[in-house]
């Protein structure tokens, strides 16, 4: 009995993505294991992007600061 748990930023995933993520990783298990889809639970967290923490950062902030490098870089083009 299989249990997959994908957590993701909380970003507006459709329910059509998110069946695919449900379908992939079922499928996956079944090809590779030869796990019963019947008895494959496959969970999905989405978590808030201000609780989600990549190299001393959460995602708002680190994203935010890509997008200021991004832009000073798109300005520094221009000159």
């Amino acid at each position: 009995m299989p249990y997959v748990n994908i957590r993701i930023t909380k970003e507006g995933a459709t329910p059509a993505q998110k069946l695919e993520l449900i379908e992939g990783a079922t499928d996956l298990l079944q090809r590779v294991l030869n796990k019963n889809p019947a008895t494959t639970f496959v969970i999905i967290d989405e978590v808030e992007m201000d609780s989600w923490g990549v190299n001393r950062e959460n995602v708002v902030t680190m994203r935010a600061r890509e997008a200021a490098a991004r832009a000073a870089a798109k300005l520094g083009d221009k000159s």
